[in-house]
């Protein structure tokens, strides 16, 4: 940190209070001043230079330097620089990406309806749901089921989503008429012996009793990323989301697949829906869409979703809700440029072919004293840190190992994020293989750093 009264650390101090983050020691360690980027990399205010392993937040996926983003911002900004969808309102490039999503949807979908945010898309999905019930004469059916460790937004009522301790506490959340059901981490929370298709079976009857328990007159949906993100990438085990499926169809209960993170390619197909054979009734996408060039969501909602609020919408006289940016002409012409990038240079292929290459790279540190578990599917990953790998147990607080590695993997010249004691890696779905050796060495050097901190007198390498 560059320590002048005015230099931009300084003024960060004095003037900016930041997301995600402890106030307190902000105050004294400062910021990460990023600069400029290029491709995979980053750069900082001092010149130093990083590969930036988390593709930003989970979601640069044509990388930090795209000349076609710009330009297609600029067109439609020297064009029409701001127009809105209210009141039967609308303009080309909304129209053109509405299309887009819609005619791409894994399953059939029949409306996209345009937010800001995956936090702001997820609220909006809680309002259909609601507001749906209501125009099917069922009052009651407004209750709904998220996971614990999921991640969904920020947002009172997507943060009432979300199941993470920290996005609840003195928040006063969550919410009335939202549950939490288990997370499907095998490796974390599976009994002795229990294999990935029992584990899942046992998640499903957790799901179904909760169900019961409320009366499933009371349950109007239940939302799930694919792989969850933020909560750790929890891949799901095997014959979770078939099972989790037959219990919703059961009961007739709506299903939100959050694709925020998953969508787009991430996973090696464009949706994480395909990944996992999962039939939403409504998608929530983000992040990816642009890569998050300019902010756009989007929800995609089935007739299902769609019919009942019409014809609630007809009844009242309007559908009262929406946002003055949603989608923003210039946003939705730099997604289509996104998505049209992401299909011509085939970046789903790409992170289905280079993703293969960092999740093996990755389990070749499997032995490494520190690691726990590896996991996940193409270009997203996580590894879980441990002190103790007999008993999977952390180091003193949990987070403290993570965060001690992740600070070492900065000096390496790779920024990640450490989500408690798991390291995520999320790369722009750019990146090479030559590229993901050298992350996965940066990684491996700050392990073998963080070793003799954890275990003075173990191990001071990786076992081969």
């Amino acid at each position: 940190m560059d320590p002048r009264p005015n230099s931009p650390e300084a003024r960060d101090i004095s003037y900016h209070m930041h997301g995600y983050t402890n106030a307190r020691k902000h105050q004294e360690t400062g910021p990460l001043v990023i600069e400029k980027g290029d491709g995979v990399y980053v750069e900082d205010i001092a010149g130093n230079r990083y590969i930036e392993a988390m593709a930003g937040l989970w979601s640069v996926a044509v990388g930090f330097s795209e000349k076609r983003l710009v330009e297609a911002a600029t067109r439609q900004m020297s064009k029409l620089p701001f127009y809105h969808d209210f009141g039967s309102k609308a303009h080309s490039p909304l129209i053109d990406l509405a299309e887009k999503l819609v005619q791409m949807a894994p399953v059939p979908m029949s409306k996209a309806y345009f937010t800001n945010s995956g936090s702001e898309a997820n609220d909006t999905a809680i309002k259909m749901i609601w507001y749906r019930s209501n125009a099917l004469g069922q009052p009651a059916r407004k209750k709904i089921i998220s996971r614990k460790r999921g991640y969904h937004g920020v947002t009172i009522a997507s943060a009432s989503l979300t199941g993470l301790p920290n996005n609840h506490l003195s928040f006063d959340l969550p919410i009335a008429n939202i549950l939490h059901t288990s997370t499907p981490h095998h490796w974390r929370d599976a009994e002795p012996g229990e294999s990935e298709e029992q584990f899942s079976a046992r998640l499903a009857d957790e799901l179904e009793k909760l169900i019961l328990a409320e009366g499933p007159e009371t349950i109007a949906a239940f939302i799930g990323e694919p792989i969850m993100g933020a909560g750790g990438v929890v891949v799901p085990p095997a014959g979770y989301w078939q099972k989790i499926q037959a219990v919703l169809s059961k009961h007739g209960i709506l299903l939100v697949a959050d694709e925020v993170i998953c969508g787009f390619g991430r996973t090696g197909e464009m949706f994480g829906s395909q990944a996992f054979g999962i039939k939403p009734d409504i998608m929530v996408l983000s992040k990816q869409i642009s890569s998050s060039y300019l902010p756009i969501s989007a929800l995609l909602i089935n007739d299902k979703v769609f019919e009942p609020i019409a014809d609630e919408s007809d009844r009242i006289g309007t559908f009262g809700h929406g946002f003055t940016g949603g989608g923003h002409p210039v946003a939705a012409a730099v997604a289509l440029e996104n998505i049209k990038l992401i299909e011509e240079r085939d970046l789903v292929g790409n992170a289905r072919k280079v993703g293969a290459h960092l999740q093996a790279r990755l389990r070749e540190l499997a032995s490494h004293p520190l690691v726990g578990e590896v996991r996940g599917v193409g270009l997203i990953a996580a590894v879980e840190l441990v002190a103790d790998k007999a008993t999977k147990a952390p180091l003193g607080k949990p987070a403290a190992l993570g965060t001690l590695v992740n600070g070492f993997l900065q000096q390496n010249g790779v920024i990640s994020r450490n989500m408690g004691d798991a390291i995520a890696f999320c790369p722009p779905l750019i990146i090479t293989e030559a590229q993901i050796d050298a992350l996965v060495d940066a990684f491996q050097q700050s392990l073998d750093a963080a070793l003799p901190q954890v275990h003075p007198a173990g191990h001071s390498r990786i076992d081969t």
